[in-house]
């Protein structure tokens, strides 16, 4: 199978499907980092990362707090997400490889904030973006307005890069930050 054949007719169905954002990042050197039982996590190599929009209307609306718009659009961007992963994983398992979905949204302990993986890790390494002033992952297109699910698969596909970008001299997003949280 060819890895870039398979890579470009899959970034084609996830982006036919409602994908903003597509790139896929090998994941031998993080994936003791993950909260995944290393029995399960043996049998992955690549981490596909999609991305979806969010509504920079809704966006512009917070001032102080996220509003109540605010959260039904993360509620529904998440569930989109979520059914993307879903549909993916079933496309690749059809294939005959193996395919795990992680929920863009799930915190394992909320104490310590961990969840089953960083999707701003993986989508860093897939070349999606740089990690930001703002600590979240910087897309070129898109700043940091999108929110992130992975597939972990062992389907042959291409790698991306992780960009060597970073925000560079630009403090845009500490300038524009509703609660003052960036320094």
């Amino acid at each position: 199978m060819d890895k870039n054949k398979s890579y470009l007719s899959l970034k084609k169905i996830c982006l036919d499907l409602g994908a903003d954002l597509f790139g896929v990042a090998g994941i031998k050197d993080i994936k003791n980092n993950f909260n995944i039982s290393q029995k399960l996590l043996a049998k992955f190599d690549k981490a596909i990362c999609l991305g979806v929009r969010l509504s920079a209307s809704i966006l512009e609306e917070i001032e102080s707090a996220p509003t109540r718009l605010y959260f039904h659009h993360y509620r529904t961007a998440n569930a989109l997400l979520d059914q993307l992963a879903l549909k993916v994983s079933n496309h690749i398992q059809k294939k005959g490889f193996r395919a795990l979905p992680i929920p863009a949204s799930i915190i394992l302990d909320w104490e310590n904030q961990l969840a089953h993986l960083s999707h701003k890790q993986i989508g860093s390494l897939a070349g999606l973006g740089w990690i930001g002033r703002n600590n979240l992952l910087v897309n070129k297109e898109l700043g940091s307005k999108f929110r992130l699910a992975t597939i972990l698969t062992d389907m042959p596909l291409k790698t991306d890069k992780p960009l060597k970008d970073t925000c560079g001299k630009c403090r845009a997003c500490v300038v524009v930050c509703p609660a003052g949280a960036i320094k």
